[in-house]
């Protein structure tokens, strides 16, 4: 990956997602949200013109989308919403509700172009808004999600998914796997890596110099001394072992169950590492369903994501809620700004 060239304020890149989902409406509000905020990114929407159109004319109050080329000035959120227009798509591909392979291979497209924009250095960062998997596949494209497709682009082998809100951050050591299959999969390699991930991305994008790192169990009372499992004296104690030799600040395995409790309204960690999805997930939405971002932790740019799917049953109608989408934004700005200041350090 090139340096990032030095840009005030950042620019991000935001992947329309597929245009039939609510991608393109909760873009256009989160732009809308921090048109005025101090110092905020500027913005630019890799996806079709027209449907970004189309979107703001079902909407009041949002920036209107401008063409914007890659040698343009970035275009203030007061000025309008900048479109890097990849695709010119059918009237039908870009309706509401109805998706199709076109607008599943267009989001694929959006992906590609912006992750390109983000390794060459000519954005400081990547926002992706939902795609449909399914469409996707239909248009050709096989791949899980965002995160297998943007690793194999970027010749990353180790990465993970982590998710963070306002309280609560957690990164999972397995992610879509049928519950039958984790207890197998753990190894201690890949919980020992999951904890590096996280404390190199604490440290980099969010500028904690020293991460305190909760790691959880995967059995009732972290196994109870191996009477309700013994993975946690097999695996995930060593790792952990192995984690403090290292100079990483982490601890466990916790009892599952008692993880996430707060004392005096606060964690006693700044983040946590959970053993398969559910375990994070279920506490973390709980608490931060409306702001939490999906980010990808270990590719060599900043990757997030609104922590919801395309929506296709209330795509059109002007009622999607553009809070996760912002806290995507404000993740990668933050990560983006940290990012840049730790450069220059190393730089002096």
């Amino acid at each position: 990956m090139t340096a990032l060239r030095r840009k005030t304020p950042p620019l991000l890149a935001i992947s329309m997602g597929d245009p039939a989902g609510v991608g393109p409406e909760v873009i256009l509000k989160a732009a809308a949200a921090l048109a005025h905020r101090r110092g905020a990114p500027a913005l630019v929407v890799v996806g079709d013109l027209s449907a970004m159109r189309a979107a703001a004319a079902r909407l009041r109050g949002v920036p209107a989308p401008r063409e914007w080329h890659q040698d343009d000035p970035p275009i203030r959120l007061t000025k309008g919403l900048g479109v890097l227009s990849i695709s010119s798509l059918s009237a039908r591909a870009i309706r509401p509700a109805h998706p199709t392979v076109e607008g599943g291979g267009a989001g694929y497209d959006y992906i590609v172009t912006g992750a390109r924009m983000a390794m060459s250095g000519t954005v400081d960062a990547l926002v992706t808004a939902p795609i449909s998997k399914d469409w996707m596949n239909r248009a050709g494209h096989h791949f899980p999600g965002h995160s297998e497709l943007l690793a194999e682009m970027s010749h990353t082998r180790l990465w993970r998914m982590m998710f963070a809100g306002g309280e609560l951050t957690v990164a999972l050591v397995t992610a879509h796997m049928g519950f039958a299959k984790v207890a197998t999969a753990l190894t201690q390699r890949n919980i020992l890596d999951t904890i590096r991930l996280l404390a190199t991305h604490l440290r980099v994008a969010l500028g904690v110099a020293h991460p305190r790192i909760a790691v959880l169990g995967l059995n009732p009372h972290a196994g109870e001394s191996g009477m309700f499992g013994d993975e946690e004296i097999r695996v995930i104690a060593p790792a952990i072992r192995r984690a403090q030799r290292e100079g990483i600040d982490a601890y466990g395995p916790l009892a599952p169950d008692t993880a996430f409790i707060r004392k005096a309204n606060a964690f006693s960690f700044d983040a946590a590492v959970a053993m398969y999805h559910d375990q994070g997930l279920i506490a973390l939405k709980t608490l931060e369903f409306d702001r939490a971002v999906n980010i990808t932790i270990g590719l060599p740019f900043v990757r997030t994501s609104p922590d919801h799917g395309t929506a296709f049953d209330i795509a059109g109608k002007g009622i999607a809620n553009p809070s996760s989408m912002i806290a995507a934004i404000e993740y990668a700005w933050r990560a983006a700004i940290s990012r840049d200041r730790l450069a220059r350090r190393a730089a002096a």
